[in-house]
């Protein structure tokens, strides 16, 4: 019996994206080796990791072990220079611990397929890196597609500047459309309007009023595509898997085995029922 051809799309979260990891042991153990890895925000951190052979326990382990001030450095006086700073963090060290978590430098040294996502700010364009897409330095793609604002300033990727995937394709399923697979495996660990309770971090009152708008937008997006891919006819299976919902939980690093473990748990779960 010929075993089916499997296309992962990975969606942003910031640190729930652990659960992306988890969700890889998992189907590691199932003998399920996927052909096209998609990814965008810190999903094409994943994405780019495990086409590049990366073991997904280890590098759980690895994410695990950085710390919020490792990765999230603020830029002096940003929060009192208020709507004229150019974002809050530091680039420089979310780039440093990208580059201490990913070994792959160019896309064409992935063993897998590989396509990531980006937003090209001057235009507003959804960018895709990699396979079926733009060729780019791996960590300059990733910057890009990870730039969340306010957060990050744009990333500079080809010469052009670039902002977070999430804010156009928060779960970029439009990508696996025409790829010859089998199986769509979408795992969703972004906004969300199942989102309830306390936010896990609380940052100060205008920058979660925009974070909040942002993920409305972003959530909006997400159950539309989802809605588009059901409507459509002769589309790979798509199988869901929403392993975590919590929120406020971007920056939750202290959760990341936590949420590593919600991952494997529900793809485990998902794979049964299927």
């Amino acid at each position: 019996m010929t075993a089916p051809r499997v296309a992962v799309v990975l969606g942003g979260g910031g640190a729930k994206a652990a659960a992306h990891l988890g969700a890889a042991v998992a189907l590691a153990d199932a003998g399920i080796v996927p052909t096209h890895w998609i990814g965008t925000s810190m999903g094409s951190v994943v994405a780019v990791a495990m086409a590049g052979g990366a073991d997904p326990a280890a590098l759980l382990a690895a994410f695990g072990k950085v710390r919020r001030h490792e990765v999230l450095r603020r830029i002096p006086f940003a929060l009192l220079r208020g709507i004229w700073a150019p974002a809050i963090f530091r680039e420089a060290a979310f780039r440093r611990t990208i580059e201490r978590l990913v070994t792959p430098r160019r896309f064409a040294d992935l063993r897998s397929a590989c396509t990531i996502t980006a937003v090209e700010r001057d235009t507003g364009r959804v960018v895709a890196f990699g396979s079926n897409g733009e060729d780019a330095p791996v960590l300059d793609a990733l910057m890009g597609s990870c730039a969340l604002p306010p957060w990050f300033r744009p990333a500079m990727v080809n010469g052009r500047a670039f902002c977070d995937g999430g804010i156009r394709t928060p779960m970029p399923l439009d990508l696996a459309e025409h790829l010859p697979v089998d199986l769509v495996i979408a795992i969703d660990v972004g906004p969300g309007f199942d989102e309830i309770g306390t936010p896990v971090l609380r940052p100060p009152p205008l920058l979660a009023a925009a974070d909040t708008a942002i993920g409305w937008l972003m959530a909006g997006t997400t159950a539309l595509m989802r809605e588009q891919w059901n409507l459509k006819r002769n589309l790979p299976a798509l199988l869901w898997v929403r392993p975590v919902n919590d929120r406020g939980a971007t920056f939750a690093l202290d959760r990341i085995a936590e949420y590593g473990r919600a991952g494997e748990r529900a793809m485990r779960t998902a794979l049964q029922e299927l």
